[in-house]
């Protein structure tokens, strides 16, 4: 089980991006079962959660991006999506998802970059 990630780019502070990944070789069942969820590595940083939606499009969101980011998801194709609104330069940074607890392999992953 592979999430293949896309949509990354660079955009100006203020700008919007919408990411999307497909989580390759899952059947439907396996991934409806999982809360998934988008992750980001800055510079320098750790790895950290930034949103997380469960089968019935439950949702969270770290402070950071509560009210610019949504996530939602795409059951019956196995994809995820996360739209960014008003970025800004503090959100560049690798962009992954995976389920809420990182137990998928964890794929290459989408640049985003906000100059500052």
């Amino acid at each position: 089980v592979q999430p293949v990630e896309s949509g990354g780019g660079l955009v100006q502070a203020g700008g919007s991006l919408r990411l999307s990944c497909r989580v390759s070789g899952a059947i439907t069942s396996f991934f409806n079962s999982k809360v998934m969820g988008w992750y980001r590595q800055a510079p320098g940083k750790q790895r950290e959660l930034v949103a997380t939606i469960t089968r019935l499009s439950s949702t969270n969101y770290a402070d950071s991006v509560k009210g610019r980011f949504t996530i939602s998801r795409d059951n019956a194709n196995k994809k995820v999506h996360l739209q960014m609104y008003n970025l800004k330069p503090e959100d560049t940074g690798v962009y992954y998802c995976n389920d809420d607890i990182g137990e998928l392999s964890w794929g290459q992953g989408t640049q985003v970059t906000v100059p500052s």
